[in-house]
């Protein structure tokens, strides 16, 4: 199994109490340390304003992060889970993350979706599409951004998109463009995107749930004439690690005393239900048998998301001690 990581960015309260002029260097810090270990990537996600409720809190731009990270490692691959498709036009957002992998040296990864978050759509002037026209936008500018990286160029007519030789230049370092890690399970369009498109997929759910998915991608797989080994199945996982189950309950306490008085109370305790029965949350043994068990199904990249990461790093490096080597 691979393993990438996520960098706390605000959106998840997961930089309150930081000063906004010390977050960078938190951020930095926290990069340069992945840099260094054994993660194989590292992540931010594409949002403008916190969840699960909007806030004052600081929420830092992912693809100003990814220029920035790209900067201040060297060898790790950098990521957004997921960049919202309607949130940039596609022939700049092209021209961004080639940019992005030639100052990296060929390491940036594209996650791309269809959007979600309403409040943030419309509150930056997007509207809010429903979802079969978000679903065409990403379908759209996925085959913009495909050409753009494989050609220089990229033209389309389409119904939400109009490019009309669009220069991207340079090209990307990668060889054929950058990965694309479609992500979402949506049956019918989302996973028949990622057939044509992806080298990767992010979705997750329970077992029964992953496996669907996956058979669901697979037909789509077949259908199309693609080869389904092409497709790297990947999840994202709220992880909390202790070295016993009172550890962990203790850590989970410290992020949720954190989170409640911006949230309050009921969301709060809703999030503390979504932790304690989450594969990331336990003992490292724990936590390893769940991810073997995901493993037999297919997955192949797990991406672990550490809410307490900003103010103490000692469970990642937990993480990286224990669970990492016994699945690599």
């Amino acid at each position: 199994m691979r393993f990438g990581t996520f960098i706390p960015q605000g959106w998840r309260f997961d930089l309150v109490g930081i000063e906004p002029a010390d977050q960078w260097r938190v951020m930095r810090d926290l990069a340069q340390h992945a840099d260094a270990g054994p993660w194989e990537s590292l992540w931010v996600y594409d949002h403008f304003h916190t969840t699960p409720v909007p806030s004052d809190a600081a929420t830092h731009e992912a693809w100003t992060l990814m220029a920035a990270f790209a900067a201040a490692t060297d060898r790790i691959r950098l990521g957004q889970m997921c960049t919202c498709m309607g949130y940039r036009n596609p022939a700049y957002l092209a021209k961004v993350a080639a940019t992005v992998d030639t100052v990296s040296g060929g390491r940036t990864e594209m996650g791309i979706g269809g959007g979600w978050y309403e409040h943030e759509w419309r509150a930056y002037g997007y509207g809010f599409p429903p979802v079969p026209d978000r679903l065409r936008m990403l379908r759209e500018g996925v085959e913009i951004m495909r050409q753009a990286w494989t050609t220089g160029t990229a033209t389309l007519d389409g119904r939400h998109y109009q490019v009309d030789g669009a220069l991207v230049r340079p090209l990307p370092l990668q060889a054929g463009g950058i990965p694309f890690w479609i992500a979402g399970g949506g049956e019918q369009v989302t996973l028949k995107i990622a057939a044509t498109y992806a080298s990767y997929t992010n979705f997750t759910g329970t077992p029964e749930q992953f496996a669907h998915k996956r058979d669901v991608l697979h037909a789509h797989c077949d259908a199309l004439g693609r080869d389904r080994g092409e497709i790297t199945l990947s999840s994202n996982f709220n992880t909390i690690v202790g070295q016993t189950e009172r550890e962990a309950r203790e850590r989970l306490d410290a992020v949720l005393a954190r989170l409640r008085p911006h949230l309050g109370d009921d969301r709060t305790a809703a999030i503390e239900r979504d932790y304690l029965s989450a594969p990331g949350f336990g003992t490292p043994e724990q936590i390893v048998e769940r991810l073997q068990a995901r493993a037999e199904l297919g997955l192949g990249y797990a991406i672990h998301y550490f809410p307490e990461a900003a103010y103490d790093r000692s469970g990642v490096a937990l993480f990286e001690r224990e669970v990492i080597p016994a699945l690599r």
